[in-house]
């Protein structure tokens, strides 16, 4: 028989604090009243998140959702003790999903688990969150935070992302009207976004480097640790006035995993590679860990955030805009016919 405790114990005996998680969340609720937009209901605190759909203007609406997490670039924020952009990193992963679908982020919740909630990171990370919200113009109605001592160890921490958009039936934005032709356009990245950073970690542990190294002139923490690009607004600016046929979030995957996700099969993208020169911190990365062409091309964006496949009429116009609108954009490619089943959906030239 299982032996008894003699002295009373607790909740937070074991480690979990309700009073610190019921602070928390007097703490944020300030910063995410800031994101409320049209449909917003209520605050955060409550068993659940409430958004009113009868606010907005659509006649055939369509619910589009996604969940994403930010992935081992945690780890790097944890170990430099720099929390502030991890959060727009979350936003960014799924509300950039959304927008491939031509969809109008609505709101967003998120789910923060650690061993000991600490409440200043807490707080600098949904900062972060209610950053990323603003610029994707998306409302932070809910989350979770959970306190798992066991689970997570020390400072670690881990973080979930889950956000509801809505786009006319009419105008999903599937691939279908790709067709030969077409041109490529590339929206630069802000940096590794949030993707491949196992293996950044790895070439920084096989080359003892040092997160405090310099590399082109910034401290090699800042670079890695720069939130992923939010390409909200300026697409669906352009959307208001321009058909696109296709658009590519470039994450996990890379270039050659992306772009075919959203291509007819009859079609492949042929990637003109002299048209922009990778930032530094991949050349660095390819160079430092002897990583192949393929391999980077796979592992990270290298360079480019978001691919759009438009009419080849209306591609200057498009890059034009977006460069207006603070994006760095350029003719990436084009599109055109497959051979045969067997040829590469993307080529490199």
């Amino acid at each position: 028989m299982a032996n008894k405790i003699n002295q009373p114990i607790s909740y937070s005996d074991a480690g979990v604090s309700i009073e610190r998680g019921n602070a928390l969340i007097e703490r944020i609720k300030y910063h995410a009243k800031s994101t409320d937009r049209t449909g917003s209901m209520g605050s955060i605190g409550g068993f659940g998140g409430l958004f009113d759909l009868s606010e907005l203007n659509y006649k055939n609406p369509v619910l589009v959702s996604g969940a994403d997490g930010v992935g081992t670039k945690l780890k790097l924020a944890i170990e430099s003790n720099q929390h502030d952009g991890i959060g727009v990193d979350l936003v960014a992963m799924c509300v950039n999903d959304l927008l491939v679908l031509g969809a109008e982020p609505l709101f967003f919740l998120d789910y923060y688990a650690t061993g000991e909630l600490d409440m200043n990171v807490a707080e600098s990370i949904i900062k972060g969150i209610v950053q990323g919200c603003n610029s994707a113009d998306c409302a932070l109605i809910g989350g979770e935070t959970a306190e798992m001592p066991g689970m997570y160890h020390g400072n670690d921490y881990d973080l979930a992302g889950f956000c509801v958009g809505i786009v006319e039936k009419n105008k999903i934005i599937d691939g279908s009207n790709i067709k030969s032709g077409d041109a490529v356009i590339a929206l630069g990245s802000s940096g590794a976004h949030s993707n491949g950073y196992s293996l950044i970690r790895k070439i920084l542990s096989e080359t003892k480097t040092a997160l405090t190294d310099q590399i082109g002139g910034g401290r090699l923490v800042d670079i890695l640790l720069e939130p992923t690009r939010i390409y909200v607004k300026p697409v669906r600016k352009l959307l208001e006035n321009t058909n696109i046929n296709g658009i590519a979030h470039i994450t996990g995957g890379g270039l050659i995993e992306n772009i075919p996700r959203i291509l007819p099969i009859n079609v492949q993208v042929n990637v003109d590679t002299s048209t922009w020169d990778w930032p530094e911190i991949f050349q660095w990365l390819q160079k430092s860990g002897n990583v192949s062409i393929v391999e980077m091309y796979t592992a990270f964006n290298c360079g480019i955030g978001m691919a759009l496949i438009v009419d080849t009429s209306v591609s200057d116009e498009v890059i034009e805009f977006l460069s207006q609108h603070g994006e760095n954009a350029w003719k990436l490619g084009e599109v055109n016919n497959r051979k045969d089943a067997d040829s590469p959906r993307v080529t490199f030239a």
